[in-house]
């Protein structure tokens, strides 16, 4: 079983910027390659697909509504993935959730997430 635990959520004004941490626990997690991936879901909305990263960093890829504001990195010595979120916007305002992929091959869609943290709350202020 792979255990995600995600921080640095908040309340930030418009424009700014905050960096999601997303850290990785557990034996599978060890003993496999896992891609790695951010969702987000507003009240009312379906949680949809951020950013994800590949086992390896090579690959990225990120929703278009996203694209040129949101970075997303890991550091396989410490098992965490970041989501560098800059000039933030009042619609970025949502729960975002830490997910993980297993396998070399880097998928956005949800169903191949297999593991999830309890996700960590976003709020932009206009």
């Amino acid at each position: 079983q792979v255990q995600l635990v995600e921080s640095g959520g908040g309340l930030v004004q418009a424009g700014g910027s905050l960096r999601l941490s997303c850290e990785a626990s557990g034996r599978a997690f060890s003993s496999y390659n896992y891609g790695m991936g951010w969702f987000r879901q507003d009240p009312g909305r379906e949680r949809e697909f951020v950013a994800a990263i590949s086992w390896s960093g090579a690959i990225t890829y990120y929703a278009d509504t996203v694209k040129g504001r949101f970075t997303i990195s890991r550091d396989s010595a410490k098992n965490t993935a970041y989501l560098q979120m800059n000039n933030l916007k009042p619609e970025d305002t949502a729960v975002y959730y830490c997910a993980a992929q297993r396998g070399v091959a880097l998928s956005r869609r949800m169903v191949d997430f297999s593991s999830w943290g309890q996700g960590t709350q976003v709020t932009v202020s206009s």
